[in-house]
């Protein structure tokens, strides 16, 4: 058993006891989810740019479609209108998102972000892996119309990544694994606010007040044991609708209410458990790869190309993610180690860092999101040359990962000495 807290009577479990099986078997599926997924995503993004660069016209009249949908209130029309592939990124993505929050709370509560010294390291790197990508960008492109994409590599797409080392099955420790999963769920955060922060515009006072009131009213109703579903659920769409109406992004709102979903049981069920176990197979299969058809279909005709290749935006994206994820995690998470600040997972060694380092330069899915809303409403031309340099930088990065620890699972003890993933979380 695994606790938080403690017990005045002896032999009696509190009621924020949480079993330890539980909490690992949610990380195992986690993983396993995430792993299978990266196929899935990977499949949508070669059918998109097959697509766009086979009938371009087709792939945007589909995705440039206009939807509305609204309702009447009090004599008020409340409505959102919004083409295909902005349903997409505002609306689905808010599960993903909602997802990703949940995930952040139980890491909090009951996972690796729970123990200081043990998340150390992957939170020191994960700052090192926003901050160099994020200056590297700025720098090429300071006094250019780049310079806002620069928080298009600050993002490490962690569905990829789990894919990739699901590829060297035992060869490389499990702590490995414990340690990129840490490090994106803390870069996750800093993605999150880095949207939250940077990328909104025309600030509405009042409808974010709504959305905080909305915020307040969830937290008044857990507090009175309101465990009525729907009425969450109702006052979620709502939160949704004063969101995006606020100027905030509104998946802002889904990492929310991930944050504020239960992460012990609550009146005696596990809420968090039953809405993962619900939620994740449709973001990881559904939603996120749809989001790769929808955002990333861009001409890679010899011309594209040249003209991306020869723009700062393209490189300083591809730079952002091969080279400053690259120094950025591996040096912070070296530079804490030698002070003190944690420890290296069992089994894992500076080698180790340096190839997840590169893995972590995997962007793809949240570097796109930022992509678009760096550019909304400027000209294609820049957000297709950031879209390439996601897609080139991703792809250089995962493939120098998977070359160097290719070579480190050689040299060094097979992660079957140390244990798997599924091994550790048996015992």
């Amino acid at each position: 058993m695994m606790r938080w807290g403690s017990s005045k009577r002896r032999g009696v479990a509190p009621v924020w006891w949480v079993p330890a099986n539980r909490v690992r078997s949610s990380i195992v599926e986690f993983m396993r989810l995430e792993a299978a997924s990266g196929i899935v995503l990977l499949s949508a993004a070669v059918i998109a740019l097959v697509w766009v660069n086979a009938h371009g016209h087709s792939y945007h009249q589909v995705w440039d479609h206009h939807f509305e949908f609204g309702v009447t209130l009090f004599g008020e029309v409340f409505a959102v209108d919004e083409h295909l592939k902005g349903w997409v990124n505002d609306a689905l993505m808010v599960i993903f998102f909602f997802v990703v929050g949940m995930e952040i709370k139980r890491e909090l509560v009951a996972g690796e972000l729970r123990d200081p010294r043990r998340a150390a390291l992957p939170i020191i790197g994960a700052a090192g892996g926003m901050i160099v990508p994020a200056a590297i960008f700025a720098r090429m492109n300071l006094g250019g119309d780049g310079i806002d994409g620069w928080g298009i590599p600050v993002a490490t797409d962690i569905a990829f990544v789990v894919g990739v080392l699901a590829l060297f099955g035992r060869r490389l420790p499990a702590g490995l694994r414990i340690f990129l999963l840490t490090l994106a769920i803390a870069d996750d955060i800093g993605g999150i606010a880095i949207i939250a922060v940077f990328y909104t515009s025309d600030l509405s006072l009042p409808w974010l007040g709504g959305a905080v009131g909305l915020l307040a009213l969830i937290v008044a109703a857990q507090r009175f044991g309101v465990r009525h579903i729907p009425m969450y659920v109702v006052i979620g769409f709502v939160l949704w609708y004063a969101t995006f109406e606020s100027g905030i992004h509104a998946t802002i709102a889904g990492v929310a209410l991930g944050l504020l979903t239960p992460a012990r049981p609550f009146r005696s069920q596990d809420v968090m458990h039953k809405l993962e176990h619900t939620l994740l197979p449709y973001s990881s299969f559904l939603i996120v790869p749809l989001f790769a058809l929808a955002n990333a279909g861009v001409e890679v005709t010899p011309d594209a190309l040249g003209d991306a290749f020869s723009e700062r935006i393209a490189w300083g994206v591809i730079l952002g993610l091969v080279v400053g994820k690259f120094v950025g995690i591996s040096a912070f998470a070296l530079a804490g180690l030698r002070l003190g600040a944690g420890r290296l997972p069992d089994g894992v060694t500076p080698s180790h860092i340096f190839g997840a380092s590169l893995l972590a330069g995997i962007g793809f899915t949240v570097s796109l999101f930022i992509a678009e809303l760096s550019f909304d409403g400027k000209a294609t031309l820049l957000l297709d040359q950031a879209k390439i340099g996601v897609l080139t930088g991703s792809l250089v990065a995962g493939a120098l990962g998977v070359l160097f620890l290719l070579v480190v699972s050689r040299v060094s003890p097979t992660s079957a000495e140390h244990g798997s993933i599924e091994s550790v979380t048996e015992h």
